[in-house]
This record gives structure tokens, C-alpha cells and sequence, in this order.
């Protein structure tokens, strides 16, 4: 089902006698500054997590917190 050049121009003059003319660039721009926040909500989200692997390590986690392994296949808690 394509969408063609009619039916884009419908959409748009319906849009615009919903809005306004007047409302269309501040609709536009807070509709950008809504999908940046979203992309910075989501990389800061990816960043928490460390690469990615949903939340499997904490990337804050250091060796001496894990215990350590003994030759004899033991490990020290």
C-alpha cells in the first residue's frame, strides 16, 4: 500500500486547518526538541548499561569485587 503525492497533500491541509498555518512551526519544533530528548534519553540509557548486554554487568564493577579464584579451584568470598 503506497502513500502518494494526493494523499500527502490531503494530510497536509487537514493538518493545517486543525492547527493553523501559525501553529505549524512551533508544532514542528517541539516535536524535534521531543525526539532529541527521547535520542538522549535512550544513548544515556545505552551508556549505563556499558555495551549493551541489558544490564548483565554493572560497568561500575571493579575486579576486587568479584572473588578471587585459588589455585586448588576454590574461590574466596
Amino acid at each position: 500500500m503506497k502513500v502518494g503525492t494526493g494523499e500527502l497533500l490531503i494530510v497536509l491541509a487537514v493538518i493545517i486547518l486543525l492547527f493553523g498555518a501559525r501553529k505549524l512551526p512551533d508544532l514542528a519544533r517541539s516535536l524535534g526538541a521531543s525526539a532529541r530528548e527521547f535520542r538522549k534519553g535512550v544513548s544515556d540509557g545505552e551508556d549505563e548499561n556499558g555495551d549493551g548486554q541489558d544490564g548483565a554487568k554493572d560497568s561500575s564493577g571493579s575486579a576486587a569485587d568479584a572473588p578471587a579464584d585459588n589455585s586448588d579451584g576454590t574461590t574466596d568470598a
